[in-house]
């Protein structure tokens, strides 16, 4: 499966401060490692809907720590996967009547075109769970020949109890890890099962239901056996940085990381487990069963600018739960639009410490509030009081551009 394309990225002088990020799993803010490649696997959307602003604040989070970690000279594998055959794309497709195959193309394609948009750098690999079904059911038996998968009917599911490291990165309850199981995808409830955290690795074929022969059955994936597969194919065990919404930290991200460790024996799927917080609506979370989502495809038809989304998005730290009003984009529009009118100027105050001050606060956690607040301080000096430097202009487009996404 292909990506999208990839903006350009200016060249800054200098290089930037090795990143430091909130991990999960610690519940502390730590360096990410220093090794030349910086490996990054992040959950992708299950496409039964449009990209909404939710998905668009998760993804652009990434895309500042791809900016981040490029800026500081290291490289970037970054790996993405494609839930492209679950429940809730083939109940969506059932309810309208549609091949699930078309509604998930025609989802996955305006995804694409909704990155290419907000300017979002492209993974390396963007991979659909269908292309990878004889990869996942291989490592489905491999777990059961370590014995660590039971029979319920004909499906397959795994033992956390075989795992004693199982909700180590959570660090919940078991009550509340029951709650975001039936909240989240899973069945704590389903007769039969050893313990009700039991995640299912197999779904037998069911009257139809899209299925795969494969030598644990004909049948289809889970959702966490899916992302373990092609994150320790794609980037190997012990890679930088799992991320994905905070809705994904239990059970999915606990599960495919409990799997993960089973299959190559390490104590570590990731180093950091990075999670952006949600997006609500006007002071209410946004939901599918609320029907108040904003869907960035309809922001774009109507007109509004990239950038201003962009702006709009980082005015709140990413791991914040951030309300989306009806003047968030009116007020990132105004902005964009001073910074623009200073940059059109023909010299200005001295860049470099604005890059410097840019550099620091983005490496220090994403601190994209204070960032915007150094760049409106240069703009007001460069309107209100102009400057001397003429290659400041330049040099401040540039800093936006290459660390921001902001064309």
């Amino acid at each position: 499966m292909h990506a999208w394309p990839a903006p350009d990225l200016p060249r800054l002088p200098g290089r930037g401060p090795r990143l430091k990020l909130y991990d999960t799993a610690s519940g502390t803010v730590r360096r990410t490692r220093q090794d030349q490649v910086a490996r990054m696997y992040v959950c992708g959307v299950t496409p039964y809907d449009s990209t909404h602003l939710g998905h668009a604040a998760t993804y652009l989070t990434f895309d500042l720590i791809a900016r981040v970690l490029q800026d500081g000279g290291r490289e970037v594998d970054y790996v993405q996967n494609v839930t492209d055959v679950d429940d809730p794309l083939l109940e969506r497709a059932a309810a309208t009547n549609e091949d699930w195959r078309a509604l998930a193309d025609r989802e996955i394609e305006r995804f694409r075109t909704d990155m290419t948009w907000l300017r979002a750098i492209p993974p390396r690999r963007f991979v659909g769970a269908v292309e990878a079904i004889a990869e996942i059911a291989a490592v489905v038996e491999k777990l059961r020949d370590d014995g660590c998968v039971y029979e319920l009917g004909d499906d397959l599911y795994y033992s956390v109890d075989a795992d004693p490291e199982f909700g180590r990165i959570s660090g919940y309850d078991e009550e509340t890890m029951l709650a975001c199981a039936r909240e989240r995808g899973g069945d704590p409830d389903r007769q039969g099962k050893r313990n009700p955290l039991d995640p299912l690795l197999w779904r037998a074929e069911r009257p139809g239901e899209p299925a795969w022969a494969s030598r644990v059955g004909r049948g289809r994936p889970g959702w966490h056996i899916e992302c373990t597969t092609i994150a320790l194919n794609s980037l190997g065990p012990d890679f930088d940085i799992q991320g994905g919404g905070k809705d994904l930290v239990f059970p999915h991200h606990e599960c495919s990381a409990s799997h993960a460790r089973r299959v190559s024996g390490l104590t570590r799927f990731a180093e950091h487990y990075v999670h952006p917080g949600s997006i609500g609506l006007e002071g209410v979370k946004m939901s599918k069963s609320l029907g108040n989502l904003v869907f960035v495809h309809r922001l774009r038809t109507e007109g509004a600018d990239g950038a201003a989304i962009r702006v709009a998005l980082f005015a709140h730290h990413y791991r914040a739960d951030r309300d989306w009003r009806h003047d968030s984009l009116d007020q990132a529009q105004a902005t964009v639009t001073r910074w623009r009118q200073a940059l059109g100027l023909r010299a200005g105050p001295p860049a470099a410490p604005l890059l410097a001050e840019v550099r620091d606060r983005l490496s220090d956690d994403l601190d994209t509030p204070a960032v915007l607040r150094a760049v409106n301080r240069w703009t007001d000096e460069a309107l209100d009081e102009g400057g001397e430097d003429r290659d400041a202009p330049h040099l401040v487009r540039k800093t936006l551009d290459a660390l921001l996404g902001l064309a």
